[in-house]
Formats: structure tokens, sequence, C-alpha cells
């Protein structure tokens, strides 16, 4: 159920907290999991105890707390539909959202390409061939870090593709067909901030997945996150958004798929079986990661999701569900970083563990970022 009616400036506060709790959460369990990321579940325990990580560890270089890819991209995600949201409020120009939020992955392909921003044309005041918003986040030298980004995102951003809004979902995407792993879906949370109904953003998200992913399991599930995401900001326990999500997928109409007249296309099949999984797994006791590794290794898009789903739902505390999500032999920074965002987003930042909050690289630009596009969306 959704939250009963409340004065604006409360509802606003609560949005906002959502907004903070969705990124901060996201980028906390992004750092929890990036030292254990390539790691068996054996090792994992074998260097940091039978419980394995017990909270946020150094990495290859010694750092505790580092985010990666899975929060860079993310950040670029909100930037560019913070902007596509102000220049229809201020311009009445709608419709602008897949290219604004195409040139921000473009400009964080730049930070994966650089030393800093003074190497970089596009942070600067002409780009080259770049058409693009100049400043922001391009600008920050902490985001040019390269930590092990995915293949399908920097081979799909060497394409100059830009998905149509109005285009059927169903079929395969015309940028890498067959790749469904997930860097499409660890990026997709901020499209459930905007206040858009969940079917908007479910739609906006799955296009905007295509520019690196054409597999429609890869673009389905980032579909489903942004809408799980839109079912918590609007009050929803995790549970009911992931049914509600689960019955979206099945209905084609809601969100532009191939298919109509309620026949649902088999491109939703694999994200509905393995949240239908997570679903099952959670309502079967104490959790443990013997148990979560049922669900897969993460590095696809459809398990990346069904682990953050079922780590969010089984573990009786946002602690406990932030390491059951990390603890895997998997793709434990992107699984981390969805059950993050997942529980951010219901329990706002002040659910969040504050003491891995205030360890996280870049956390007060994280925070800052998330109040502008809350900001952003409710001046809209």
């Amino acid at each position: 159920m959704t939250e009963p009616w409340k004065p604006s400036w409360e509802a606003t506060a609560v949005y906002r907290a959502r907004v903070r709790g969705c990124l901060l959460g996201g980028a906390v369990g992004d750092a929890l999991g990036y030292p254990v990321e390539f790691d068996s579940l054996d090792r994992i325990r074998a260097v940091h105890g039978p419980r394995g990580v017990t909270g946020l560890v150094p990495d290859g270089d010694g750092v505790v707390g580092r985010i990666t890819d899975d929060t860079q991209m993310t950040l670029f995600t909100v930037e560019g539909l913070r902007q596509a949201h102000e220049r229809e409020r201020l311009r009445g120009i709608g419709g602008g959202w897949p290219r604004l939020v195409r040139w921000a992955y473009e400009r964080w392909l730049e930070t994966q390409r650089r030393q800093g921003p003074e190497d970089s044309e596009m942070a600067g005041p002409s780009g080259g061939s770049y058409e693009g918003p100049r400043g922001g986040l391009i600008t920050e030298r902490w985001l040019y870090a390269r930590r092990a980004p995915g293949n399908a995102c920097l081979s799909g951003l060497a394409q100059d593709f830009v998905p149509d809004p109005a285009a059927e979902l169903g079929p395969p995407g015309p940028v890498n067909s067959d790749s469904k792993g997930c860097g499409a879906v660890m990026r997709s949370a901020p499209f459930g901030l905007t206040r858009a109904d969940p079917a908007t953003a479910f739609g906006m998200a799955a296009r905007c997945a295509q520019t690196t992913h054409g597999h429609p399991t890869g673009y389905y599930a980032a579909g489903a996150l942004a809408a799980i995401v839109a079912y918590l900001v609007s009050g929803d326990s995790v549970e009911g958004a992931v049914l509600r999500a689960l019955r979206l997928l099945a209905r084609p109409e809601a969100h532009g798929s191939a298919r109509t007249g309620g026949t649902p296309d088999p491109g939703h099949e694999e994200t509905s079986a393995a949240l239908e999984q997570a679903l099952d797994l959670a309502a079967q006791g104490t959790p443990t990661p013997e148990k979560l590794q049922r669900l897969g290794a993460g590095w696809v898009a459809e398990e990346a999701l069904a682990i953050g789903v079922y780590s969010a739902l089984a573990a009786p505390t946002v602690e406990d569900a932030l390491l059951l999500a990390v603890n895997h032999s998997g793709d434990s920074d992107s699984t981390g970083s969805i059950c993050g965002n997942i529980l951010g987003a219901r329990h706002g930042d002040h659910g969040l563990p504050h003491t891995w909050v205030e360890h996280v690289e870049g956390r007060a630009r994280i925070a800052a970022l998330a109040d502008d596009l809350a900001a952003e969306c409710v001046a809209g």
C-alpha cells in the first residue's frame, strides 16, 4: 500500500530522504562488494573469516570505501535525468531524456579514457564533436577511475545509438543484441527516483539500457529495477514493489513492448522467473550465502537483480542484507549496489548504516547530487 496523504513539507522530506538513501545505499553496497568482486565464497571466508566480509574492507590498493563503475554510471544517469527534467520545466521541451542520458554516459566513458578533467575536452568549453552539456560530474577528478567497467558498456557507448522513446520493447536492441550482462540494470535505479509513474520509469530505463545491452533480459531487468524503486519511493514495501513490478512485466501494453492485447512477449520471461525465484527463496526462512547462490552469480542482469531483491527481502536488517548481497561467488559489487538501491529507497538515508556511509568515496557529492535531483523533480 502507498502511504496516506501527508502535508507537502513532510512528503517532500520523505521523498528527498528516499532519493538520498537510494543513491547512498547503492554506493555502500558497491563499496562493500568491490574488494571481493572476483573472489569465490570459499576465498572470501578464508581471507575474512567464517562470516565473510562483515564491513568495509580495503581493496587491492589498501583503500577502504571505493566505489566502482556501478556507482559512477548511476551518478551520471542521475545527472542526465536531472538535466532532462530541468530542460522540460524551464523550456517546455520534453522527450529529450534519451539524448541527455546518452550524453551523460558519453561523459562517463570519457572518465574511463582520461587521467583527469584537464585531459578531457568535454570538461572544457569545447569538446570536438560532443554537443552535450558541459561541467558537472565530468569536472570531478575522483570519478576518473577505471574499476573493471563492463565490456558491453564500453563497446556499446562507442556506437552512436540514441534510443527512440516511442520504440516498442520486446525484440533485441541494435547494440550488443546478445548481451544481458548486469551493466545496464546496475545503473538504472535513478529512473525510479524522478516521481514518474512506475510504468514510465520502466520504459525509460529499458530504452536507455539498450544503448549498451540489446538482449531483452538485459533491458527488461533494468526496467524492472526502475519500477521497483518507483514503487518504493511511493511508499510500497519491498515485497509489494517486487510483486507489482512482476505484474508490470507481464503487461506488455503498460510499458510499450512489442505485443499487445495482454499477451506477454517472451523478452520478460527470464527476468520474471528470476524475481519469482527470489521471492520464493526469501520465504524459505533464514537466509544464507548458499541459498543465495541458487540464484546465480550476478554477472548477468536477471541474476544480479534477483540477488539484490532476495537479500533485501530475506535479511532481518539493512546491514545484514547488504552483507548477504556481497558474500557470494560472483559480481559482489553489482549485487551489493542493487540491494543498497532498493533498501535505501525503502528506508531513506537515515536507515542506512551511518559508519559505512561516512567512509564511502564521494559521499558528500553523492548526497548533493541526490538533493539536486529531488529538488528538481519537486519543482517540476
